[in-house]
């Protein structure tokens, strides 16, 4: 046998790349006001596994009342398979969605965002718990407010964080 006729040796091959998942985000239709519990009730199947559905993520956002949203790489049939499990979650709604279409839930909007001059509210802690006040001054780096009591005799300025105040009447041109 010549040289030239033995097998060269393989040449080392890079190893495979990892398989990628490509993440869904679905939304889940639940009971009303049981948002929290049914996100709650998700984490509890997976961690205790009741249920081999991979979840990466399950976002609860205030302003989409009624629905959960879940980002996993599972295909729909296996969300649904999920929600079954689930108490409070009613059906998953049809088609997925993109984060960019979601993203903005991640954002945390600022607390006095919606509260302007002029607006009338209620302060719901501290020792004017009850009262009504009319704002008079925002600061939304800090997030605080300052309002004068409504009903007050001597109109004294009271500055409070904005979470603790419900507003009651906005502001309207009048």
């Amino acid at each position: 046998m010549t040289q030239s006729q033995t097998p060269a040796p393989a040449a080392p091959q890079p190893p495979a790349a990892p398989e990628v998942f490509k993440n869904r985000i679905f939304a889940i239709k639940t009971t009303s006001k049981q948002e929290r519990t049914v996100a709650d009730n998700i984490l509890k199947a997976i961690e205790t596994k009741a249920t081999d559905v991979k979840v990466t993520a399950i976002i609860v956002p205030n302003e989409l009342q009624g629905y959960v949203l879940v980002e996993t790489p599972e295909k729909m049939n296996r969300v649904e398979q999920l929600v079954e499990l689930i108490a409070h979650a009613r059906s998953v709604i049809k088609g997925e969605t993109s984060l960019a279409e979601v993203g903005h839930f991640l954002i945390p909007k600022p607390v006095v965002s919606g509260i302007e001059e002029g607006t009338i509210v209620e302060l719901i802690a501290g020792p004017f718990k009850g009262e009504k006040a009319v704002v008079k001054r925002v600061d939304s780096a800090k997030e605080e407010i300052t309002v004068e009591l409504y009903e007050s005799v001597v109109p004294i300025p009271i500055t409070v964080r904005g979470d603790n105040v419900r507003v009651v009447e906005k502001f309207s041109d009048r």
